[in-house]
């Protein structure tokens, strides 16, 4: 009898996670990610092949990969014409919803999700710094009750639109809000949007405060008070904050 062949190895599974700055990367969720057996490929907006993007079909592969991350970034999810790969992110969201395929969004990247199912972003004063959120019954009650009462880091001046109910379209689902952003996080079939930071990791502030001098100038924020803040609550973030990842890459099946 001929010994047995060894088995094969199981194929890596995939995540792309999509950077439009170098500052802002998967930071804090890099680990959650890893933990569950995905393997990342950064594409850099701008720089990467918007051929990756594209349907599977066109050899894209933002259609095949387990998880399809959308990162934060200045410019604003309207600006397609100033940065046009943003119609190609927006449209590969679109697909992998309709698949029915994982995709979490942060910042700008929960404002692509919004605009992908038909919503948007309206104008709206800048926060910045460290505040809570307070969240809904669904967020209290399920993802987010990690967060609950605790300061998370927000960054945006946009703010999300999600669209009306329809008959023939999942509806989006409010987790969080704040006095002056009514949608801070939310869910729609197969992803997550959050508008504010549960990933950046506080070791790295600095990047976050030299990336943006020009808005923290323009909005009268003195950086010594976020890396004040971070220091004293960035710490107590991070566990809550993987948690809340973790949890939802098993309420999608990865």
């Amino acid at each position: 009898m001929s010994p047995a062949s060894p088995a094969s190895p199981a194929p890596a599974r995939r995540a792309l996670a999509i950077r439009h700055v170098g500052s802002e990367d998967l930071g804090l969720a890099a680990p959650a990610i890893a933990e569950h057996g995905l393997d990342v490929t950064y594409w850099d907006a701008g720089v990467g092949s918007t051929a990756d993007l594209a349907p599977a079909s066109a050899g894209g592969l933002s259609d095949d990969v387990e998880l399809l991350v959308v990162l934060g970034g200045p410019i604003g999810v309207d600006q397609t014409d100033l940065y046009p790969y943003l119609d190609d992110e927006i449209a590969a969201v679109r697909r992998r919803l309709a698949l029915g395929r994982p995709v979490l969004g942060v910042c700008l990247g929960a404002q692509v999700i919004a605009t992908a199912i038909g919503g948007g972003v309206e104008a709206g004063a800048a926060e910045i710094g460290w505040a809570p959120v307070s969240l809904s019954v669904a967020g209290r009650e399920g993802l987010l009750a990690p967060l609950d009462g605790m300061p998370v880091l927000h960054w945006h001046g946009d703010r999300i639109v999600l669209p009306a109910p329809t008959d023939t379209a999942p509806t989006p689902q409010v987790l969080a809000s704040s006095p002056t952003t009514p949608v801070q996080a939310f869910t729609v079939a197969s992803a997550l949007g959050l508008q504010f930071h549960i990933e950046a990791d506080p070791a790295f502030i600095e990047r976050w405060l030299i990336a943006n001098v020009g808005e923290l100038t323009g909005n009268g924020i003195d950086p010594r008070t976020i890396r004040q803040d971070t220091a004293r609550l960035g710490e107590e973030l991070v566990p809550a904050g993987q948690r809340v990842i973790s949890d939802w890459l098993d309420s999608v099946g990865l």
